[in-house]
């Protein structure tokens, strides 16, 4: 059956919405500051790669995240708790970094982490992916979610690969300023999702008790 145009605007704004949910500022600005003096091919390589570890984790996640959760037997709120730390240790470290330094080794893989997790599938993000593999009621609900996410992460691998041209359009200073405004966004979000696991963890304490 083909898929109507309301169809399409449906797709269209829960692909943007899954893409909002991966903080493309905060990823472009540490693929900035991570690459900076790294080859175009090695930061082509750097960004597929990244595009394509959020995909997989959020598929992973959209179709077996709940499952996951029960056989390890940690809930969401553990979880928030765990990432928001990660979370807050990458805003520290993007903090205290000197931008005209070198911030990893020449052959480090920043793909993966901390592009891919936890900047871009955060602790937001994450939520939303389940929360929508929950919700799906059959095996097409499944196929769109898994487009969006396709549709996000595709768009995350477009971005990092415009990363140089925006470097140069906001300059080395506004690289700075971005970095930093970043660093304390980051900081920001993992105390505000350390916040929310605890208050969780402790309301489920309270309700079992």
């Amino acid at each position: 059956m083909a898929l109507s145009a309301i169809d399409l605007y449906l797709i269209l704004g829960l692909a943007v919405k899954i893409y909002a949910l991966l903080t493309p500022p905060a990823v472009l600005s540490a693929f900035i500051h991570y690459t900076r003096g790294r080859s175009a091919r090695e930061k082509f390589i750097i960004s597929c790669k990244t595009s394509v570890a959020i995909f997989l984790l959020g598929e992973t996640l959209l179709l077996f995240g709940s499952t996951i959760f029960g056989v390890f037997g940690f809930t969401l709120d553990a979880f928030r708790i765990g990432v928001g730390l990660l979370l807050f240790l990458s805003a520290i470290r993007l903090m205290n970094e000197d931008d005209d330094a070198r911030p990893v080794k020449p052959d480090a893989d920043i793909s993966v982490v901390p592009l891919a997790i936890p900047l871009g599938m955060g602790p937001s993000a994450i939520g939303a992916v389940i929360v929508l593999g929950a919700a799906s009621t059959g095996a097409v609900d499944l196929w769109i979610d898994s487009l969006c996410l396709f549709m996000a992460s595709a768009g995350m691998a477009v971005l990092l690969c415009l990363a140089d041209p925006v470097e140069r359009l906001i300059g080395k200073t506004g690289i700075a300023v971005m970095s930093k405004l970043t660093a304390l966004l980051l900081s920001a979000i993992a105390a505000q999702v350390i916040f929310t696991g605890i208050k969780a963890f402790l309301n489920t304490l309270q309700s079992g008790g």
